[in-house]
């Protein structure tokens, strides 16, 4: 295999006219500059130029391995001025991963305007709670809820992820407001499955860490499901506020015990560490913190006072 960086200290000299002056361009020795040319002669077998004089003649095959020279360096410069450009210029395919609830009920619903502000780039979105390699499945980004990012990665973060401990006004008014996590020993709690505990659930509240065993007739391994029958009125669910902000808002949900729930995780978009990080990377995450805003628009409100529901009927 012939060192290509032979070759092009070759082209240099070839177009500089001289072993000096190719020295100068390339900044290193006029020594290191024929010793290159004099091991790429005798990787290829052949004489490539003349050295009788000041200047460089070239041999007829030097002549013919000169222009070969020449073209592999327009062909790097060319792919350098392409790396550049696209580092510059959102374009090409941008390959995303993200989490199944936060991706269909945010991140999919923003791609139009995206895209619609970069008319050159094309999104190829998975969407899965599986464990992703970036590197080895050729993900550009990916968007993630945890608590600690991998330290292998690039981690920015979009919005902190609260959790809230919600039932439906009526199931409130049903079975009663708890007043202190204790309380719930007496409600139906809903369990995801995901959780470390399926048994007990832990908070931090004024006085410090609690755990307090709880029980429920639904367990389930997704958000979005388990939201649904908090929404049906099944029991108390706890559940992160960009799935059920809206519901929060509009008082379809009502949450409780806030003050013993603290922010243990955050969405971030994560990227494999680069030197230069392409446009369409950094483009795809600054619109998508513009979105979301320092206050995440889910969580708007949700700290105003709202009217409890009625005590229960005795």
């Amino acid at each position: 295999m012939i060192d290509l960086n032979l070759m092009a200290i070759f082209a240099q000299v070839v177009e500089s006219g001289s072993f000096s002056a190719a020295a100068r361009r390339l900044e290193i020795s006029r020594s290191a500059v024929s010793k290159s040319v004099a091991k790429l002669e005798k990787s290829l077998g052949a004489r490539l130029v003349q050295r009788t004089t000041r200047h460089v003649s070239l041999t007829e095959i030097g002549a013919l391995v000169a222009d070969h020279c020449s073209r592999m360096l327009q062909e790097a410069a060319q792919a350098e001025t392409l790396v550049a450009s696209l580092n510059l210029q959102p374009r090409g395919t941008l390959r995303v991963a993200s989490s199944v609830a936060f991706g269909t009920l945010h991140l999919a619903p923003a791609l139009a305007d995206f895209l619609a502000r970069h008319p050159d780039l094309v999104i190829d979105l998975t969407i899965t709670d599986r464990w992703i390699d970036l590197a080895e499945e050729g993900i550009d980004v990916a968007i993630r809820v945890t608590g600690e990012p991998p330290v292998q990665w690039v981690a920015r973060k979009l919005a902190p992820v609260r959790r809230r401990l919600c039932a439906t006004p009526g199931y409130f008014a049903k079975h009663g407001i708890p007043t202190h996590p204790q309380d719930l020993a007496a409600h139906n709690c809903l369990h995801y499955t995901h959780a470390e505990d399926q048994g007990r659930w832990r908070f931090n509240g004024p006085d410090g860490a609690i755990s307090v065993p709880v029980r429920g007739s639904l367990h389930v391994n997704d958000d979005e499901a388990l939201s649904q029958a908090v929404l049906g009125g099944l029991g108390i669910g706890i559940l992160p506020t960009f799935i059920i902000g809206k519901d929060l808002q509009n008082g379809t949900l009502m949450d409780v015990l806030s003050d013993y729930i603290p922010v243990e995780s955050h969405v971030y978009a994560m990227y494999l560490p680069t030197r230069h990080l392409p446009a369409k990377i950094r483009v795809f995450i600054d619109h998508f913190l513009a979105l979301i805003g320092d206050e995440p628009y889910w969580d708007r409100g949700l700290d105003e006072p709202r009217r409890p529901p009625p005590a229960p009927s005795r």
